[in-house]
């Protein structure tokens, strides 16, 4: 498969009727859901099986949760709770990306027009940019869009 198109999309800072929107119009056949943990609370619309029922419902997009792509409770702690620097979470997350092997455990078929989620409202600072670029450059043809 070639010609691979990767969406990302954060839902903090989004009403549902701007995610929902995004989501409809983008062409994304799926949602790969990357949080580590994906049914809290303050996920508000975003909370696993609401979403899952909203996506499909709203804009008939599937959804699937692959923690492969989240980071360890170790790095997101010492990222959010400790007060880490970006500039150590973003190697050791790439490392971990590179431990798993994600390349060669995730069908290219699943992520082809996928949408991975997380919760930050921009791409910049978040994994699910980084878990995109890593894919990139292991199989080359990827074209990355952020749905912001």
């Amino acid at each position: 498969m070639t010609g691979i198109t990767i969406y990302t999309i954060g839902f903090t800072r989004k009403s549902a009727d701007k995610f929902f929107t995004l989501m409809g119009r983008s062409g994304v056949r799926r949602v790969i859901d990357v949080r580590l943990n994906n049914s809290s609370q303050l996920a508000g619309f975003a909370k696993r099986d609401d979403l899952r029922y909203f996506l499909k419902t709203i804009c008939d997009i599937g959804y699937r949760h692959e923690p492969m792509l989240a980071p360890t409770k170790a790095i997101l702690e010492n990222y959010k709770k400790n007060g880490g620097a970006w500039d150590d979470y973003e190697p050791s997350f790439i490392e971990l990306m590179a431990e798993r092997r994600i390349e060669h455990h995730l069908p290219k078929d699943i992520v082809n027009n996928g949408c991975l989620l997380c919760s930050e409202p921009e791409p910049d600072w978040c994994h699910r940019r980084l878990a995109a670029e890593y894919l990139q450059k292991q199989w080359g043809d990827v074209d990355i869009r952020h749905l912001t």
